[in-house]
């Protein structure tokens, strides 16, 4: 390279101009072209109560759909990441205190044109699994929060009803090839309370000997708690307790059993 084009490349890129376009010219823009949109966040929050598949709801007090039942949600603020705001607005617009070991798991991206009436609006959805669901408390600019069995939460305000189907479907198709079913138990459980997860995600019943043996034959799924029983009415024996073990994934899966209800 030659003295004075190697100062040449030295200078300021605005001093550079005058003498012609700058090579990085081609990946410039004007933001202000672009139309400003918001970014949002969304929550399926899943739990068993009573022995039935409940979606926290929360009232909108706010137009639009006023009045209407959504799922938690709110805007992105600029410091924070997606899920850093899921967390945030589940505590504010429910009053649930701790919802730092809530299992809580990206869904997917909402981006159509209409679906939000104020502006365009893009909605990162998450998926929350809750044991031993407390009573929420509203707040935030919602009126009142609530758990609502799934199969009457609908329908909602928004383009929820989608967003609440996907996250079932996500959920009753994790159950098969990860320990995902020990997220809605109590930190100790019997088998009979793990199949209940099954039984009501799936919306089908299994046969009891046959879910323990395949159970307590996946490697890493539960692990006993030594000296631990419970018991679960009738007057049998208490049941065995066991809590969540190491393995994150099912191997073999544990696949529900086709529609005609054939039991695993």
């Amino acid at each position: 390279m030659r003295d004075h084009d190697k100062r040449a490349d030295d200078r300021h890129p605005d001093d550079r101009r005058p003498h012609g376009p700058h090579p990085y010219d081609k990946y410039a823009y004007d933001k202000y072209a672009y139309a400003p949109f918001a970014v949002t966040v969304d929550l399926a929050v899943l739990t068993l109560r009573a022995g039935v598949l409940q979606v926290l709801l929360v009232e909108r007090g706010q137009e639009p759909y006023a009045g209407r039942w959504a799922l938690p949600g709110g805007f992105v603020l600029p410091d924070e990441s997606a899920e850093t705001a899921a967390r945030r607005e589940l505590a504010e617009e429910t009053g649930l205190k701790d919802v730092s070991g809530l299992h809580l798991e990206q869904l997917r991206t909402y981006s159509e044109p209409g679906r939000d009436p104020r502006m365009r609006v893009v909605s990162v959805a998450f998926a929350a699994l809750l044991p031993d669901a407390p009573e929420p408390m509203s707040g935030g600019d919602a009126v009142q929060a609530r758990w609502q069995p799934y199969d009457d939460a609908r329908p909602l305000a928004f383009d929820h009803d989608r967003i609440l189907a996907d996250a079932h479907d996500r959920v009753g198709a994790k159950l098969e090839y990860t320990c995902l079913a020990t997220a809605f138990c109590p930190p100790e459980f019997t088998l009979g309370e793990l199949q209940q997860v099954y039984e009501t995600v799936w919306g089908t019943g299994l046969d009891r000997p046959n879910f323990r043996r395949k159970v307590l034959a996946t490697p890493g799924f539960v692990e006993p708690v030594p000296g631990g029983a419970r018991l679960t009415g009738g007057r049998g024996k208490p049941a065995a307790l066991y809590r969540a073990g190491a393995a994150t994934a099912l191997h073999p899966p544990l696949l529900r059993p086709p529609r005609e209800g054939r039991s695993a």
